[in-house]
């Protein structure tokens, strides 16, 4: 068994150091700030296996320059951050190619097909109590032309195995208690399961690393390698040395990757949402509401949230995008307040093809990539420690070669 270090304590690295442990190994997590509520601690709640489509798609971007007409829309730029992203979005558009969104699409496919299965033996293997039901989830389309242009991004899913059914208007209402606002078409995805809090599984995968004393609450600041191991260099000027290292530090990977030598395209993809805990609508599955690019799901109570803001890392928040997303829920939901809600933003690290990184440094199979998981990190966090488990075991799947860092 192996002396591992993992860089990055989010839902993805203690996904992978709770699964290494599983397996044996003498596991080390790194976590700078353990107090603070990262990406994965605010998320939708969703294990979305139906969710194989990469963000950059021919119909996306068409509507790109629309979307940007309105600051607080489904997707933004901070102007200021332009020419910092220009590299980033240069390959988000030539990700958008048929043929780009054809391999994309079945790479998450691949990781979806195992990706429920993962998550109960990560829960079995942590002792994890959170509870996972499968709900579905509901899409409303207002207008009929964005139902049919819908159709085409559905109907590449189900070539993929991805259920979807038409629902009348009837239906939903009645399936949705408190939708009264109008709306057009409805589709319902049998392919998702709902958590009861983001936040208690990623508390509860830290938990059983602290009572293993392998947490480590400090800054990594780079590493280096040698012949006898690579060694982690942290913020506080200490050192320490292991025989594999597992990057998986979200955004700020790409700094990491790049003291290696390496390059990889990594932005942050940055979403809002609002919490209400005790909720007057009680939802029985997720809403997506198509054409506004958020969704509201039944977890920590109620959480409506979701966009896309790409800018700089450290930029400040922007929390009008969660008041409007709240005005725009009222439309379907008039009794949602406006009061009473916790708002909150989080830096979803995203490559500009919706690929995650997972495999191995070209050059030493030491050191392990596992970042960029943009929206799925919850949904792709065991699935890809198991992946990563694989690797050191010497078991890594041909399929992986899709994920490889060598693509940058």
């Amino acid at each position: 068994m192996a002396l591992i270090g993992v860089v990055g304590g989010g839902i993805i690295g203690s996904a992978i150091a709770a699964w290494l442990r599983g397996d044996g190994h003498e596991v080390t997590l790194f976590e700078a700030a353990p107090g603070e509520r990262p990406a994965s601690a605010g998320n939708a709640g969703l294990i979305a296996l139906a969710e194989i489509s990469p963000l950059a798609r021919p119909g996306v971007i068409r509507s790109v320059p629309g979307w940007l007409l309105d600051p607080l829309g489904p997707l933004t730029l901070r102007y200021r951050d332009v020419p910092a992203l220009t590299p980033w979005l240069a390959r988000f558009l030539a990700a958008a190619r048929t043929s780009e969104v054809e391999k994309a699409t079945a790479a998450l496919a691949f990781l979806m097909k195992t990706a429920l299965a993962d998550h109960q033996e990560l829960a079995r293997r942590a002792g994890l109590s959170v509870t996972m039901r499968k709900t579905g989830a509901f899409y409303l389309f207002d207008r009929e032309a964005a139902f049919r242009a819908a159709q085409a991004e559905w109907a590449e899913r189900f070539r993929h195995g991805v259920a979807v059914e038409e629902r009348s208007i009837e239906e939903v209402r009645a399936s949705l208690p408190g939708l009264t606002g109008p709306f057009h078409h409805a589709l319902f995805a049998p392919d998702y399961w709902t958590v009861s809090s983001p936040a208690e599984i990623l508390g509860g995968l830290r938990q059983r690393l602290v009572a293993g004393a392998c947490l480590e609450s400090v800054k990594v600041n780079g590493l280096t390698r040698a012949a006898e191991g690579v060694a982690i260099h942290l913020a506080d000027g200490a050192s320490r040395r292991f025989a594999r290292v597992v990057i998986a530090a979200g955004v700020w990977s790409r700094d990491l990757v790049r003291s290696l030598g390496l390059r990889v395209a990594l932005e942050t993809e940055r979403g809002y949402n609002t919490t209400w805990p005790e909720p007057p609508i009680k939802l029985p599955a997720p809403v997506f509401f198509a054409e506004h690019g958020f969704v509201a799901s039944p977890t920590d109570g109620l959480r409506v949230g979701g966009a896309v803001e790409l800018a700089a890392v450290d930029a400040p928040p922007n929390f009008a995008r969660a008041k409007a997303m709240r005005a725009k829920m009222r439309r379907y939901f008039p009794a949602l307040p406006e009061e009473g809600g916790v708002e909150w933003m989080g830096r979803r690290p995203s490559t500009p093809d919706s690929l995650p990184v997972i495999g191995g440094h070209p050059g030493d199979e030491r050191i392990l990539f596992a970042f960029g998981h943009g929206h799925l990190g919850l949904t792709l966090s065991a699935v890809t420690a198991r992946h990563i488990a694989a690797l050191v075991a010497g078991r890594g799947e041909p399929q992986l070669a899709t994920f490889g860092i060598e693509r940058f």
